[in-house]
């Protein structure tokens, strides 16, 4: 079966106000809510991570505060969620890494996913996190490109390479 995933599409990311706003990514919104409705309408299940952190998270060691749990800025762009809660499951993580919640790999088992569509933000950190994390787990993994973001074309690019040579492809 297949599955949507949705990377981190808050506000602290894509909204200009935004705690690590990221140039240009609210141009990718309007894609993603669209992605996102059509698997909610067809039912493809649509895995929708987002990075919570405490105030004290050990991420701001490296990045400024963001996407602190219970601020506006930790909440999803508006246009991303479902209005069927119960059609978008929200994966939530403490790191840039998908997969440092422990219930990503059973969930996967458990909806039997073999086909992966990522899209979101931004490509050099949590998309390649979950773009490389699941080629690593032997399903088929597409990176949607209209509905991705990076911060640097360059190292957003450097990505693309790599996850093409491990064996993903762009859709």
């Amino acid at each position: 079966m297949k599955a949507y995933f949705d990377i981190d599409t808050q506000i602290d990311f894509v909204d200009p106000a935004g705690a690590l706003y990221g140039k240009g990514a609210e141009r990718v919104i309007p894609a993603v809510g669209e992605l996102n409705r059509y698997a909610g309408e067809h039912g493809i299940p649509l895995i929708s991570s987002m990075c919570a952190h405490t105030p004290d998270s050990q991420e701001f060691k490296v990045w400024p505060p963001h996407c602190i749990k219970g601020t506006p800025g930790q909440k999803k762009a508006p246009e991303t969620i479902l209005a069927e809660p119960a059609k978008q499951i929200i994966i939530e993580k403490d790191d840039l890494d998908l997969f440092t919640n422990p219930a990503v790999l059973p969930l996967l088992a458990t909806l039997r996913i073999d086909e992966c569509f990522v899209y979101g933000v931004f490509t050099e950190y949590c998309v390649k996190c979950a773009i490389m994390g699941l080629l690593k787990t032997g399903r088929k993994v597409s990176l949607v490109t209209r509905a991705t973001a990076h911060l640097s074309e360059t190292a957003g690019e450097s990505v693309i390479r790599d996850f093409v040579a491990a064996g993903g492809q762009c859709v």
